[in-house]
């Protein structure tokens, strides 16, 4: 049979288009707040009868719900009726794998928090495939608890990721794993659809300064650094995240304090992780060996007033300024951000952060109102790849939605 012109078929795709577009829009404006339908028409310039119809086809999706009469708008005659994001809609799965935990975090559609779960793990050197068993355990209990049916799952890790791939992760000593891969088959043996949410991967310290711009107070150009047994970065400018040509931007672990220092996993000398990781800050401490919750053990002792314990923490911020200054001076950012397990140690590594930064960066004085600590902590990675997912459907719901 004889093709279509092309003229005549590019007729019925535009226009599939164009009404996905225009639910994404609708969604947005709903998703800042309920709105009557004569409210969203007004703030998308779509006709009151295009923004009816969409809202029924988000409604019949899950994703929108009636929530009863909106707020008087001061205009004559009887208030429309609100419209909300659903709570009880499509929500957004999290998972983390670190060196010590797991994690899990199931949020809604609006972004708020319906179950988390937290289990400790000696997961370095262990295969893939038996966290990944463990994990999938801990995602089913998440999501059984949480009552919301997930949309999508994003996965934080301790390393490079490019293409689904962790190229490798030198504190889990893993090294290409495609992540995807190695987790559905753990995920389908319930048979509960789990396995064939859509899944995506990204390093842990990129999903927590996208936690930060999304849910904190930052500004839009910040350096956020963050640590659990390793230590990472995101860079944000202009309120998203700077990847980098092959999208591994952020490695500040790796970036040399003291050239001549102590061999780093990664094969160079005197890396930051190697003064203030884990490991080194433990060594430095006299609690080499300990096994447990490193952040939550400093914390405690630190704050007992243990001296080894400061002093410890107090070189790891010297580290840190030194790497942190060199960061400022070269980006230019808003602010930088403790974020992770550097949260909780916060305050016996700021003032250490604080003199190197104000010694190392060109443009001065230094504010020290710029160097601020994340309200997220630790929880700040599991929640930008739950609340990833949301703001995924938000901006396109077309595959939710058959639209």
């Amino acid at each position: 049979m004889r093709g279509e012109p092309d003229g005549v078929r590019a007729g019925p795709a535009s226009q599939q288009g164009m009404r996905r577009a225009n639910l994404a829009l609708v969604l947005g404006v709903i998703a800042r707040g309920p709105r009557s339908r004569a409210e969203v028409a007004a703030e998308t310039g779509l006709t009151r009868a295009a923004v009816s119809s969409l809202a029924e086809q988000l409604i019949s999706a899950g994703l929108v719900v009636e929530e009863g009469p909106a707020a008087p708008s001061g205009k004559v005659g009887r208030p429309g009726t609100a419209l909300g994001l659903n709570p009880l809609g499509p929500g957004g799965l999290g998972a983390e794998i670190g060196v010590r935990h797991l994690g899990v975090c199931v949020v809604d559609l609006r972004g708020e928090v319906r179950a988390v779960r937290r289990q400790e793990s000696a997961n370095h050197g262990r295969p893939p495939a038996a966290v990944m068993t463990d994990l999938a355990h801990l995602i089913r209990s998440a999501v059984a608890e949480s009552g919301l049916r997930p949309a999508g799952l994003t996965l934080a890790v301790p390393g490079l990721v490019g293409g689904g791939v962790l190229q490798r992760a030198a504190n889990l000593g893993w090294q290409d794993v495609p992540l995807a891969a190695a987790l559905r088959p753990a995920l389908r043996l319930a048979g509960d659809g789990l396995g064939e949410l859509p899944v995506e991967a990204d390093n842990e310290a990129n999903l927590g300064g996208l936690a930060e711009r999304w849910l904190g107070e930052s500004p839009e150009d910040f350096l956020y650094v963050s640590a659990e047994a390793g230590v990472g970065a995101a860079v944000v400018v202009g309120g998203r995240l700077l990847r980098g040509a092959r999208g591994y931007a952020g490695e500040l672990g790796h970036v040399p304090v003291h050239p001549e220092g102590p061999r780093c996993a990664c094969g160079a000398h005197g890396c930051l992780e190697q003064y203030a990781g884990e490991t080194a800050v433990l060594r430095a401490a006299g609690l080499a060996g300990v096994r447990g919750d490193w952040v939550t053990l400093l914390a405690e002792r630190a704050g007992a007033g243990d001296e080894p314990a400061r002093a410890a923490l107090a070189g790891a911020g010297s580290a840190l300024g030194i790497a942190a200054a060199g960061a400022v001076n070269l980006l230019d950012p808003a602010e930088v951000v403790l974020g992770g397990g550097y949260a909780r140690l916060a305050p016996w590594l700021l003032p250490a952060m604080r003199r190197e930064l104000t010694f190392r960066v060109t443009v001065r004085p230094w504010a020290e109102e710029r160097l601020t600590v994340s309200r997220l902590g630790r929880r700040g990675p599991l929640l930008g790849a739950a609340v990833g997912v949301v703001r995924a459907i938000v901006a396109d719901p077309g595959p939710l939605t058959g639209g």
